[in-house]
């Protein structure tokens, strides 16, 4: 079971199939998926949302292979815009993804996504138990590498990798359930 989640100015509430009518909205843009992972088609397809949440992000859910949040503003609840997820390591898996989000457009700049990815971070290390969170992301995405410096990530590996806009420069990011604690005391004392 996924519990909703909140923040200062967001509801994260965990992921239903209608979520994909607006997400189809949203998502379908080059500047959203550019630097998302090679197995985001590119057209999106017209029914791109509802297949992935059907097929893919709600079984996982169901399975607890994976947790997902659609993003709300507090102020509009019955908005979407945009969403956070967690990945269960894989142990037969050289992947390296545990947590992946996007937001729309109309909303990025605003450290919105930065809040989000604190409150599911929390999540992933105090509810969940996992030890190590990691992210890969396309060293061009400097927005999302903004992201994981304020989450107090550490910049562990320079590789490359296969996104919806191609072959790119990549990062991998980590933190450790101790040096996600020690950040969450120094940042919230501010």
């Amino acid at each position: 079971m996924i519990r909703p989640l909140e923040t200062e100015r967001l509801l994260l509430r965990p992921l239903e199939l209608a979520d994909a009518v607006q997400a189809q909205v949203l998502f379908a843009h080059w500047e959203i998926v550019r630097y998302l992972g090679s197995q985001v088609p590119w057209p999106y397809p017209e029914d791109g949302a509802h297949t992935y949440f059907r097929d893919f992000a709600l079984r996982a859910m169901e399975r607890g292979d994976e947790w997902h949040w659609s993003l709300r503003l507090k102020s509009e609840p019955e908005v979407l815009i945009g969403a956070i997820g967690l990945v269960r390591p894989k142990a037969d898996s050289a992947e390296d993804m545990n947590r992946g989000f996007w937001l729309g457009l109309p909303w990025q700049g605003r450290g919105l996504m930065t809040e989000a990815s604190d409150v599911v971070t929390d999540f992933w290390f105090d509810e969940l138990g996992f030890s190590l969170l990691r992210v890969p992301k396309a060293a061009g995405n400097k927005s999302s590498s903004r992201i994981s410096e304020k989450n107090g990530m550490r910049l562990v590996t320079k590789t490359e990798r296969d996104f919806v806009g191609g072959r790119l420069p990549a990062e991998i990011w980590e933190i450790t359930a101790e040096e996600w604690r020690a950040h969450r005391a120094a940042t919230r004392g501010r």
